[in-house]
């Protein structure tokens, strides 16, 4: 965090400089070079002012609009410095025809570049090994990128390099020892966070004399961290988010910042080593499976501001004259076995403005925080293994007892498995006979466990409406009075507006049983009357279903002259958990979605969908399916949002107003239309990555079939969204992978049929279901069984 910090006040001080009057002309070639830069990333925001005839050394090739960056900095006449960064939430990748080796190929037309930023700018594809031609650089920074592949070994011809920073990309690979020992010897900031290297952490790492901060924080890096003790001069570290451990890393004492958290760290923390970190200011260890005591000594270390240990199995109890430390301003102890009482220096009016966060304890709740009782913590703390020496002497004393009746209960078991085993003997031979005669009711259960019965397509209108409704949980649909909406909205009241488009309006409403509503208040202008539109109202009352925005009812506006429709209000159910995007990597609604669950919602969209094709008559088409139009409820159940409702289409019509390409192709596409756009959204879903335009899409699609070209899991992972892969199995992965390829295909006839991406969605999470049950059986997480995999074969063979 503060390597971060200390990289954008490097920013600032480079715009400065940048600003500072300088005469000197700047040479032909490296103008030339700047302005190709400027072609190559697609003329970005903050690149459009510059021409030939900008003074680049005199500070007009420097700009900072909102958060996006980009500065120049000369010595003499040629540039020593480029600064070009996105805003905060980065750029969607540039286009196909985008070339990172001719980027770099211009670059090193600027032989004397020190310092290099390209971040947030949508650069995409592997790293390039020409990079190495740039032999003068000393800071390097292209994250918030799109870059994929491993790290390249042409970088450790950079030996210049002291900063290298490359988050929030898709790397992916092993960690190369190369970068450690005494290739790049002064580099002193490595940063690769938010990327998918997996394997160990290579121990040529504990042989970088000038590295002062490392941060690999959210891969998929495994194993124990190597002796760090002989870098002198680390003094911050991030591993948080992978599945580093069990042993606790070995560090030297001028350490400032330790981040461990969300990692598979156990054992006790070593109290002796961590009570001589006296410039230690940060320690996280939270979500780790640390048990034992707290080690007192860490709240009254020196520098120490901020201390979470939370979500581990620390026990015992706290005193409360336990000294703390001046500094201290944060510390979090919650989700533990702790008892006792929070320390008095650490209470309201004690000497520090501390705030301490001490819920699901066994504290004695005297801070008014949420505590479990005292037996919970002794209960739990026998259940790990690390009760009080009396408790383990009863467990002793009592495993011997057990050993005894194991010896008494294995006779009486053989005795009994004599007597079952004559039995099934005598079953099996009637039973012989009857193998000859297969069921009836037997070959059809076989058969309708891998095809759809027919009556899953049948019309709505033959569905019973008291098992529809029951179903789904919500009122029948009805009409609406005028006054009962505006009663709803508080006369359509402006804050209680959604949004609005060429249609109408968006309301959000709360009707007088106190049930929240969405009502969508749409523009007719056309003369006829309610008759004119009972069709589209028919379609528009079957849109009821588990995954869908189910509608309740509707509300026409009359003219009091002639008796014509001059509104038409649609009341749906309100959907309150947030939008899918959301709800996985960069959303900001709570915690993000596991990989068993998206499949979940992607299942549910999939239903959705074939409910909208085959049992509205006619069905609709062409939807408009995006990820932010996918509402999750209370229970995650994903619902559709958005239907190419009749009535919209028809008003487009009448109006004049042109449809778009999408609308004008469902006709002829059908249902292929929704199916690409499901494979847009399964693509978000395993990426975590936003996509907001069709270039994205075809970018996002390439690193797809780079990730599936090859048997490499490291290839394949890479591409997976770090904030759950590591909870997806392999098969279960690489089954979604696929059909959203399929799903994405550029010849609609070539799309699969919503039936058989169900098939397949269904069966990535019987696998993951089977993959995480033998996880916790402590098995070694073998994701599927021989025959499974000879079903998906020939499924997708059909």
């Amino acid at each position: 965090m503060a390597a971060i910090g200390s990289h954008f006040l490097f920013i600032l001080s480079a715009l400065l400089l940048a600003s500072l009057p300088v005469t000197t002309q700047l040479q032909p070639s490296q103008i030339w070079s700047l302005l190709k830069v400027q072609q190559l990333l697609n003329r970005p925001p903050m690149l459009r002012h510059w021409r030939r005839s900008t003074d680049f050394c005199g500070g007009g090739g420097g700009t900072v609009a909102t958060s996006a960056v980009a500065a120049v900095v000369c010595y003499g006449d040629t540039v020593t410095q480029l600064h070009i960064a996105g805003g905060a939430t980065g750029a969607p990748p540039l286009p196909r025809n985008f070339s990172m080796a001719a980027l770099v190929t211009t670059l090193s037309r600027l032989p004397d570049l020190t310092v290099l930023t390209l971040s947030g700018v949508g650069l995409w594809g592997p790293i390039p090994r020409a990079l190495s031609r740039l032999a003068s650089l000393e800071i390097l920074n292209m994250s918030s990128n799109y870059l994929y592949g491993p790290i390249p070994l042409a970088l450790s011809r950079l030996g210049a390099l002291q900063t290298l920073i490359l988050d929030n990309n898709m790397i992916g690979g092993e960690l190369p020892g190369w970068i450690g020992g005494t290739t790049l010897p002064s580099l002193a900031l490595l940063s690769l966070r938010n990327n998918s290297l997996s394997g160990p952490v290579p121990e040529e790492l504990g042989r970088m004399p000038s590295l002062r901060s490392l941060a690999l924080a959210s891969n998929n890096l495994s194993g124990d961290l190597p002796d760090l003790r002989g870098l002198a001069s680390l003094r911050e570290i991030d591993v948080s988010g992978n599945s580093l451990g069990p042993a606790f890393p070995r560090l030297g004492r001028k350490v400032a910042s330790v981040v461990l958290g969300r990692n598979r760290f156990a054992g006790g923390l070593p109290a002796a080593e961590l009570g001589e970190f006296y410039l230690l200011e940060w320690l996280d260890v939270s979500r780790n499976r640390f048990v034992g005591p707290l080690p007192p000594a860490l709240l009254s270390l020196p520098s120490l501001r901020y201390l979470n240990v939370a979500g581990n199995r620390f026990t015992g109890a706290l005193s409360g004259d336990v000294p703390c430390g001046d500094n201290l301003r944060l510390l979090d102890l919650s989700l533990n076995l702790l008892t006792g009482s929070v320390p008095a220096c650490l209470r309201p009016g004690g000497k520090t403005e501390t705030v301490v966060i001490s819920s699901e304890n066994c504290f004695d709740g005297s801070d008014g925080s949420q505590q479990h009782p005292s037996s919970f913590c002794q209960n739990q703390a026998l259940a790990v293994g690390i009760g009080a020496p009396q408790d383990k002497e009863r467990k002793r004393a009592s495993r011997h007892a057990g050993f005894v009746a194991g010896i008494v209960i294995a006779v009486l078991v053989a005795v009994s498995l004599v007597g079952v085993m004559a039995f099934f003997a005598v079953r099996k031979m009637a039973m012989d006979g009857a193998k000859t005669r297969p069921s009836v009711a037997l070959v059809e259960e076989q058969h309708a466990s891998s095809a759809y019965p027919s009556k899953l397509f049948a019309d709505a209108r033959y569905i019973s409406q008291t098992v529809k409704l029951g179903a789904l949980g919500i009122p029948s649909y009805r009409s609406f009075s005028l006054v009962e909406l505006e009663a709803a909205t508080n006369n359509f009241a402006n804050s209680c507006l959604l949004g609005q488009d060429s249609y109408g309006e968006m309301y959000l409403g709360k009707l007088s049983n106190g049930a929240p509503v969405t009502i969508r208040s749409l523009k007719v202008k056309r003369n006829q009357s309610s008759q004119s539109f009972n069709r589209h109202i028919e379609t528009i009352s079957r849109l009821r279903h588990r995954h869908l925005v189910s509608a309740l009812g509707h509300c026409f506006e009359y003219d009091l002259d002639d008796s014509t429709v001059t509104q038409l209000y649609l009341v749906f159910e309100y959907v309150h958990n947030g939008n899918l995007r959301s709800r996985i990597s960069q959303g900001t609604e709570g915690r993000k979605l596991t990989w068993g669950q998206r499949i979940s919602a992607a299942i549910g969209v999939a239903k959705g969908i074939q409910f909208l094709h085959a049992r509205i008559i006619p069905g609709l088409f062409g939807n408009n399916l995006r990820i932010n139009n996918i509402l999750l409820d209370q229970n995650h159940v994903a619902k559709i949002g958005s239907y190419n409702i009749p009535i919209l289409g028809e008003a487009a019509k009448i109006e004049g107003v042109a449809g778009s390409k999408h609308q004008a192709d469902s006709t002829m596409l059908g249902d292929k239309i929704d199916i690409f756009d499901f494979g847009v959204i399964l693509l978000e879903l395993v990426s975590g990555k936003p996509i907001t335009s069709i270039y994205e899409v075809e970018i996002m699609k390439e690193l797809l079939l780079w990730a599936m070209a090859e048997e490499d899991r490291a290839r394949r992972r890479s591409f997976v969204d770090p904030a759950m892969s590591k909870g997806c199995s392999e098969e279960s992965l690489r089954t979604v992978m696929e059909i959203c390829l399929r799903c994405l295909a550029k010849e609609a006839a070539h799309r699969p049929s919503v039936e058989d991406v169900l098939w397949n969605l269904q069966f990535a999470t019987q696998v993951q279901d089977d993959w995480e049950g033998e996880i916790r059986s402590g098995g070694e997480g073998s994701p599927v069984s021989s025959s499974s995999r000879v079903n998906r074969s020939s499924r997708f063979s059909r």
